[in-house]
Parts: C-alpha cells; sequence; structure tokens
C-alpha cells in the first residue's frame, strides 16, 4: 500500500472531510476516482475540480453509495478505498424529537464500522478505521457542516444561553486527512484508531475565540456539566501521527467564515 501514483478510492468525495482527504491525496501524487451523487454539479463539487492536480489525477463517479453497481465502477483499478460517505436519510417529520438526530448518525456510523470488520474477516480484506471525535476547521465545499455551523453561531448569534451536556473532544478536519492517510500508507496499521487531538467544552471553545477576536457576538451564557471522559488517540500517534494545536483550527476557521461572507470583520457587537 502506499506507492505513489496509485489510484485509490473516496466515496462521498465532495462531502466535509473527504473534500480534505481528496485535496491531501492530489497533492502527495495520488490518483482520485471520487464518488459523488453529480459530478455535474458544481455547486456541491465543483471545490473539488479546482484542487491542485485535479485536472489530470482526479475523477468523479456519479455514485449511489447504497448501489453495489455504481460503486463497482467507481472502485474498479483502484489499490484501496477511503469510504467516509454515510447515508442517512434526514426528514423534517421527526419521529421522536426528544430523541438528538445525530445519535443516529453515529449508530449509522457504528454498525458500518460493526459490519465491515465482520466482512472483511470473512473475505480476507486489509481494514482499518478512523474513529475521529467532532472535527473542526476550514471549509472546502461551499456547504456547511454541523460543526462549522455550531462555531459559527458561537460567533455570530449572541445567544443568551447555551446547555450542553455532551462531553466534546475535537481534532482539525486537516489531521483526520492525514490519519486517514496515515493509516492508509502504514503497512502496520490494523484495526481501529481513535483520532481525538483535546478536550473541547463549549466553554472552552467560545474562550480561545474570544482571545483571538473579542468582538464577535458570542453567547452570554455556557452551562454545561463537568467532563468525565478522554479519548486517547496514543494508538494513532505511535504511527506517528500528529496534531495541530486548537488555537490554530479556531483562528483558521473563523478566518474562513471571514473570507466566505459569513461573518463580517467590520461588525463589532
Amino acid at each position: 500500500m502506499g506507492d505513489k501514483k496509485e489510484t485509490v478510492c473516496v466515496t462521498g468525495a465532495g462531502g466535509y472531510q473527504a473534500s480534505w482527504l481528496v485535496k491531501l491525496l492530489l497533492l502527495r501524487g495520488y490518483k482520485v476516482h471520487g464518488t459523488v451523487r453529480d459530478p455535474s454539479d458544481d455547486g456541491k463539487n465543483g471545490h473539488l475540480k479546482k484542487l491542485a492536480n485535479a485536472a489530470e489525477n482526479l475523477q468523479l463517479f456519479k455514485v449511489d453509495v447504497l448501489d453495489f453497481e455504481s460503486l463497482c465502477e467507481a472502485i474498479d483499478g483502484c489499490a484501496g478505498v477511503f469510504h467516509t460517505a454515510c447515508p442517512v436519510p434526514y426528514s423534517s417529520d421527526l419521529q421522536d424529537p426528544q430523541y438528538p438526530w445525530f445519535k443516529w448518525y453515529s449508530y449509522a456510523k457504528t454498525e458500518a464500522e460493526i459490519r465491515a470488520f465482520e466482512y472483511a474477516k470473512e473475505n480476507g480484506l486489509d481494514l482499518v478505521t478512523i474513529c475521529p471525535s467532532l472535527i473542526l476547521g476550514p471549509l472546502l465545499r461551499p456547504a456547511m457542516n454541523i460543526a462549522s455551523e455550531l462555531l459559527l453561531s458561537f460567533a455570530r448569534d449572541g445567544l443568551e444561553k447555551v446547555e450542553n451536556n455532551i462531553d466534546f473532544m475535537a481534532v482539525d478536519v486537516r489531521d483526520v486527512a492525514e490519519a486517514l492517510l496515515l493509516v492508509y500508507e502504514k503497512p502496520e496499521a490494523n484495526g481501529r484508531y481513535i483520532c481525538a487531538a483535546y478536550p473541547a467544552p463549549l466553554s472552552v471553545l467560545v474562550d480561545k475565540m474570544k482571545t483571538f477576536y473579542p468582538n464577535l457576538n458570542y453567547p452570554k451564557q455556557i452551562s454545561e456539566q463537568g467532563f468525565a471522559r478522554k479519548l486517547s488517540s496514543e494508538k494513532l500517534e505511535r504511527l506517528g501521527w500528529k496534531y495541530r494545536a486548537l488555537e490554530e483550527t479556531i483562528v483558521d476557521s473563523i478566518e474562513d467564515f471571514y473570507e466566505k461572507g459569513l461573518l463580517d470583520r467590520q461588525a463589532y457587537y
């Protein structure tokens, strides 16, 4: 694994995390087959076509990840597959509004991982998984993801009160891309790897933001429980994974919001 210029497939290539992975792969000399719902939709996938080396080394395939035949076409000729797509149908009609929507997303990811390891064992496939915590960092694609919307809301909306009962750890989207490529290129990589850089209570995120951008419209009050759990990325770090400081992630995220016009540099709250 890991020879330069080999071809790999990235499912859900236009996604928040996948876009950074595609960018990294192209910069490292890989040829990439990216699966998307509609390659001609430049509103969703145009950013991929503008990446360095994309013209010669990126091919987008129209794929429904639940359609085996279309997946086979994209994977054909590839030395490896990065499966980042996660089909979770979203509906405004929630059956149980008291049950957070993201638990279904987490369940889908967990169930897919269990089934994938079972299939890999039965069929002799070399499978490694990366399990990231809350992913933060700048956007390559036009659409916002949930974590970016959260950060933007904290910087812009002046919320009266934010309550949180979830233990957050965070990691930079670019460092997750590095982790994905690292475990692909390391023959000794095996099993599953937690990819979490630092504890990130919402109060800590906001305090860090205030350090660099004191005039934004922050929540007036944040109430959250104490943090009892800490995830360890020691196994991943033993492979050579490194991560950037939380401060860098926050600054790059806020600057990205400014560049995209989501925040106004002239506004002082």
